[in-house]
């Protein structure tokens, strides 16, 4: 027996989940923009989940939620809760948005999707330009081996770089990156966090993916050369980090990491309301927000 579609309800609820999570900038990006786009019945709130509590809290889900945000540790978690899993987040092997959707009586469809992607392919287009297109010969240098690492391969392929070196602490934790770079027909080259002083000043971008903190040795190890290229930090905090602040002074371009958390949320507001996600709203928010 069919059932006649069901309307969606009035309040709309929306959160970022993660461990720790209480530092999060995205409800002050999620609420500005629905505030630009006068949804005013929508909600956004920042719940600290850990990976044992997820599978409980995605199972309670109910027809007033309209998506979820997710942060470290459950990028790779949430895989096995979900109906479905969008192609570049199933090839990037994470999933940081479930976008959450009533279909009649029954339980929601929960769909996966990757918007880290798309923010940090905007975020180092800030410092690019002019020029944001793809380079046959740029080189590039990703520092970490998580999750938003895999994100970092998709986006530096979609900017013109299938062979960038990648710096992990630990080579025997390679595994999942590896084969999510299989996955994306992207080929890096895999190096000793130690040596990356030596190498990333002669990139032409460089995308950290390392924990707030993770990359200070490094940053001081850096002081004293002049790096060419573009840094992606994705910390933001503390703001700048010391990696930012060691590449600014050797006088190469900096993005800070709130720049692809600004992009990554506009995008991820497109998907949950099915609005454009309100930039200029969210960059004066974000703006407000970090003084």
């Amino acid at each position: 027996m069919s059932h006649p579609p069901t309307e969606p309800p009035a309040r709309r609820r929306a959160a970022v989940l993660g461990h720790p999570v209480a530092h999060s900038l995205s409800p002050t990006l999620h609420r500005a923009a629905y505030a630009a786009l006068g949804l005013s019945t929508w909600s956004y709130d920042a719940l600290d989940t850990t990976e044992e509590q997820l599978p409980g809290l995605v199972a309670a889900l109910g027809p007033e939620w309209a998506g979820l945000s997710l942060t470290m540790p459950l990028k790779q978690t949430v895989l096995p809760l979900l109906d479905h899993v969008e192609p570049l987040a199933e090839v990037v092997g994470a999933v940081n948005t479930v976008l959450v959707q009533q279909v009649g009586s029954g339980r929601p469809v929960l769909t996966g999707a990757n918007t880290d992607v798309h923010g940090i392919v905007a975020a180092l287009g800030e410092g690019l330009a002019p020029a944001t297109g793809p380079a046959p010969h740029r080189t590039a240098a990703v520092l970490g081996a998580g999750a938003t690492a895999a994100s970092t391969l998709a986006a530096l392929a979609q900017l013109g770089c299938a062979t960038p070196v990648v710096y992990v602490r630990s080579m025997a934790r390679i595994g999942p990156l590896m084969r999510a770079a299989h996955r994306m027909g992207v080929e890096p080259r895999y190096a000793s966090l130690e040596s990356a002083a030596a190498e990333i000043p002669r990139a032409d971008l460089v995308v950290s993916t390392l924990p707030p903190h993770g990359a200070d040795p490094l940053a001081a190890a850096l002081d004293g050369c002049t790096p060419h290229g573009v840094l992606l930090d994705v910390a933001y905090d503390p703001r700048p980090t010391a990696l930012a602040a060691a590449w600014h002074r050797g006088g190469g371009t900096v993005v800070g990491g709130e720049r692809m958390l600004l992009h990554q949320a506009a995008e991820q507001v497109r998907l949950m309301t099915g609005l454009p996600g309100p930039l200029a709203a969210m960059d004066a928010a974000l703006t407000a927000r970090l003084g």
